[in-house]
């Protein structure tokens, strides 16, 4: 099981000051954004029958593809990207590749994208609940484009596959016209508590990941936090959080030993600060990486300002082993290392960051997972959603909105004159000036 680490004291002091009656309209479901929390039953809901559909698309895009490109931005992607990337890990050769766009606009990024589409079999999820977010619309459309050319429109109906509304928008209006496969993202699950739908679940498939063994995490992640109460792990994080947060600790730095936590950080990230930014209130979310990180902000960690406190998500066992060799020469120094592993001194590594850490006055917390699987995946996956659902009723913030993205949307739609803005384009620009 994923497990939380933290003192008693720290742990008695968060709880004590804690409004648990607050994070209690999550379980009640009674606050404002209650119309978004179908992701709390998705463990359980996930049928047999769904994960065999999604892996009999996924499975035939892998034997059409060598590469599989998954258009999306936001929580339209990250959770997928969180697990593909800590499952394979950075040095993968498998196959099918596991491509991104939509996540950008970098016309080189594109540009070499659509080369390397002209050397290699490939297919393309897209997903959107409207089909009009830009970033990710006008990717596929480029994609879609490349695709009919290549492969033919029937062609293109093999290889493209659509995750969006129900019902309604641009894009299910689309993959009907076209015939393309279609998965639901559901009305009452917002993007980025969407992993454990069709949105991470069919990317994740088409990486040969093993999405019975998510969801099965997710599930027990979700018995073992059916009762709140004080030795509910999720509402011990959050509390914590809270409390740091009123003794003027700001920034949550997520610190991992791991690279293959990256990405996981980076949707961790997004949960947390698109719930909780808002309203003038909630922690900055930011991510390190050790020890690699450790020589380029570790200065800064041990005798900056005191803004942050530290929460180490921890691995306990290796997949691998790799052990140390002995050297006759001993050239480096190194001999004292010999018949340890890379394990042995990473683990040594991290618990001596983590008392400098202390020592230096920085808070710190840890997650502990056991193994790198799918399994322990999607318990962390369910853990993080669900505390980050009480953080933020804590916070008395709406955790499932996010109005705030749309102030850069409205100005570059100004900027670039979408139908509909040109009154603001001429107010938009002289602003632009004055700044830049």
């Amino acid at each position: 099981m994923v497990s939380l680490v933290l003192s008693q004291d720290l742990q008695h002091k968060a709880m004590e000051s804690c409004n648990k009656e607050d994070a209690l309209h999550l379980i009640r479901r009674d606050a404002s954004g209650n119309d978004f929390l179908g992701w709390i039953d998705l463990p359980k809901e996930i049928t047999i029958e769904d994960i065999c559909k999604i892996e009999r698309v996924a499975q035939r895009l892998r034997r059409l593809s060598e590469m599989v490109i998954i258009v999306g931005i936001g929580g339209s992607y990250l959770g997928a990207r969180a697990v593909i990337s800590a499952i394979r890990g950075e040095l993968s050769d498998s196959l099918p590749e596991i491509i991104y766009a939509g996540h950008q606009m970098s016309q080189d990024y594109m540009h070499a994208l659509l080369q390397r589409m002209d050397k290699k079999d490939y297919a393309i999820i897209v997903i959107s609940k409207s089909g009009t977010t830009t970033e990710p619309a006008v990717a596929f459309r480029l994609l879609k484009q490349h695709c009919e050319a290549k492969y033919g429109k029937n062609g293109a109906k093999e290889r493209v596959v659509c995750i969006t509304d129900a019902k309604r928008g641009a894009l299910k209006s689309l993959a009907n016209n076209e015939g393309y496969d279609t998965f639901v993202i559901p009305d009452d699950v917002g993007g980025r508590y969407s992993v454990l739908t069709p949105v991470g679940l069919l990317p994740i498939a088409a990486a040969e990941c093993d999405i019975k063994q998510l969801v099965q995490g997710a599930a027990d992640m979700k018995i073992s936090l059916s009762h709140l109460d004080d030795d509910n792990m999720a509402l011990q994080y959050a509390a914590v959080r809270n409390y740091f947060l009123r003794q003027g600790k700001n920034i949550e730095v997520m610190a991992s030993f791991d690279s293959r936590f990256y990405y996981f950080i980076e949707w961790w990230k997004q949960l947390y600060g698109e719930s909780e930014g808002k309203d003038g209130k909630g922690l900055f979310p930011a991510g390190l990486l050790y020890t690699t990180d450790l020589h380029s902000m570790g200065q800064y960690m041990q005798e900056g300002q005191r803004l942050f406190f530290e929460t180490f998500l921890s691995l306990k066992h290796s997949n691998a082993s790799c052990q140390v060799p002995y050297d006759e020469s001993d050239m480096d120094g190194l001999n004292f290392l010999a018949g340890k592993t890379l394990e042995d001194i990473n683990h040594e590594a991290e618990r001596a960051t983590i008392l400098a850490h202390e020592q230096g006055g920085v808070p710190t917390i840890k997650l502990e997972i056991e193994k790198m699987d799918e399994y322990h995946l999607g318990q962390l996956i369910y853990f993080f959603e669900y505390a980050c659902g009480l953080s933020a009723y804590m916070l008395q913030v709406n955790p499932f909105n996010q109005p705030g993205v749309e102030a850069y949307k409205n100005n570059m739609f100004a900027l670039l004159r979408k139908p509909g803005y040109e009154d603001k384009y001429e107010q938009i620009q002289a602003a632009v000036k004055n700044l830049l």
